[in-house]
């Protein structure tokens, strides 16, 4: 095993022992150590994902996309692209999808999220095993890409509180608010 790979296991165990109650971490470190190629989209069953919970310099806020393909607010993210530094891969899709420089992400993984994408065209419906890392932006001024209808920044505490968002983004937002307590 690389040590890219080991080094994301090692991430995963340790998020297990911190969040020992998100039973879905354990199919992040099962398909880790099974599947041959979990970081490449070709993997037709799944592959790992990474995105980032984007928060403002003062960590009251954070910013969403609206989703073009998808239709709603979501973190910035995307795929591995056979990509083992899932940290760098969502400092990367953070900055590709927001325009935002001088991005930092703070250590060990924030979130994981195994969701499934469903068929379109010639891809079948698969799973992302999405690994979520908090980054902070020392600027708030984005620039939206084709892939987001918009950008918005929100306050933290709305996230956490609007059942119009993804249950992933009102838990990112409530253990962002625990952890600055």
């Amino acid at each position: 095993m690389d040590a890219a790979r080991q080094h994301l296991l090692d991430a995963l165990d340790d998020y297990a022992a911190r969040w020992p109650d998100e039973a879905a971490v354990h199919h992040f470190i099962a398909w880790g150590r099974s599947e041959t190629r979990p970081f490449h989209r070709e993997t037709l069953r799944g592959h790992f994902t990474a995105s980032a919970w984007l928060v403002s310099a003062d960590g009251e806020r954070a910013l969403l996309m609206h989703h073009r393909k998808l239709g709603r607010w979501l973190q910035p993210g995307g795929h591995a692209d056979g990509d083992a530094d899932l940290p760098g891969v969502a400092l990367r899709e953070a900055g590709e999808e927001t325009g935002l420089v001088g991005l930092a992400v703070l250590p060990g993984i924030f979130d994981v999220d195994r969701h499934v994408i469903p068929a379109r065209g010639a891809e079948p419906e698969h799973w992302h095993y999405d690994v979520r890392y908090a980054v902070v932006a020392c600027d708030e001024g984005f620039v939206a890409n084709e892939e987001s209808l918009g950008l918005a920044w929100r306050p933290v505490s709305e996230i956490a509180r609007d059942p119009s968002l993804d249950p992933s983004l009102r838990r990112m937002a409530s253990k962002w608010l625990s952890r600055r307590r």
